[in-house]
């Protein structure tokens, strides 16, 4: 049985029937069978091939453009200026420079040079002050020990998640989500020697709850690391709390400063995101499933995942100094 030939482009389907009629398949009916080219489109060019001994099209053949060279410019310059600008008032513009165009015709065009529609991504605002103390901590840090440091953080997983995109033709596809999504929360730290367990809970962390889960995790972490390493965590009001800088003062070697409202900083975070992304491929159907779950993805994290996360800190440093404190995308 011959394999169809999976054929998209008009310049893919000139060069497999170049490349049939080569080997000697010349019948129109034979090459449509093997590919599933239209029969004209395969007529045109054996046509071709028979007088020209080529498939190629020449400059200038094919439908004109709709939207001239002018046009694309003028497109892209009123979506420089107004980013929020809309595609019916990209046609108008166009028209007062006479060219008559349709705002699909406008979208098409977007869409073929790269251009995405969607909101911004919304993060924390940054304030003057935040912005000038990342860019000092930036430069103090910038050729630190970080194969020494322990990163750590809290984050939730919830039940029907929905953050995996997904590619479709027509109509978008929906996916039906529970009004109150039951969520498990837990926290974790790495270094360059490994990962700490996952410590999983229910309901509120407060101060205490979280000295008591420093508590548990610090005898393995100082298996992993021994007596020599600093610990990460961020402003969060538990973190900083009396009892929980207490407690840290006494039984870490060193707690590491961190700029304030500074998620983009913790590599950690890139974790979080592996882990859930991989959890809601498995898709729970119960708490007991995504605590399972998410204990099972966490642990299969690579140790090249990790090292490549703590090498990356030189490179985040850089990075903030170079945007002068603003947000960095890792």
């Amino acid at each position: 049985m011959v394999q169809k030939v999976r054929v998209i482009t008009k310049k893919q389907q000139r060069e497999v029937i170049l490349c049939l009629w080569n080997e000697g398949v010349c019948n129109a009916s034979e090459i449509q069978r093997r590919t599933s080219i239209g029969l004209s489109t395969i007529y045109y060019n054996l046509k071709k091939l028979e007088k020209t001994g080529d498939t190629a099209q020449k400059p200038g053949q094919g439908r004109p453009k709709k939207i001239t060279d002018i046009g694309a410019r003028v497109i892209g310059q009123q979506i420089r200026r107004y980013p929020t600008v809309s595609t019916n008032d990209l046609t108008l513009t166009l028209l007062e420079k006479g060219i008559t165009v349709s705002r699909h015709t406008v979208g098409r065009h977007l869409h073929n040079y790269g251009y995405k529609n969607s909101l911004p991504l919304a993060v924390p605002m940054l304030t003057a002050k935040q912005k000038q103390k990342r860019v000092e901590w930036a430069k103090e840090h910038l050729n630190n020990r970080w194969k020494r440091t322990l990163f750590t953080d809290e984050t939730s997983f919830q039940l029907f998640s929905n953050t995996i995109t997904q590619w479709y033709k027509g109509k978008r596809p929906v996916k039906p989500i529970p009004k109150n999504r039951q969520k498990i929360h837990a926290w974790g730290g790495f270094s360059a020697y490994g990962k700490t367990s996952l410590f999983c809970f229910t309901g509120i962390m407060d101060a205490k709850y979280y000295v008591r889960i420093l508590e548990e995790q610090l005898p393995e972490v100082r298996e992993m690391m021994g007596n020599n390493w600093r610990f990460q965590q961020d402003n969060d009001p538990k973190h900083t709390s009396h009892l929980a800088k207490n407690f840290l003062q006494e039984n870490v070697p060193a707690v590491m400063d961190w700029p304030s409202n500074s998620p983009d900083l913790n590599p950690i975070e890139n974790l979080w995101a592996l882990t859930k992304r991989n959890v809601e491929k498995r898709q729970p159907k119960n708490l007991d499933e995504l605590e399972l779950f998410m204990i099972e993805e966490w642990h299969e994290i690579s140790d090249e995942i990790i090292n490549n996360l703590v090498r990356s800190m030189k490179k985040r440093c850089e990075e903030i100094i170079r945007v002068n404190g603003e947000r960095i995308n890792f």
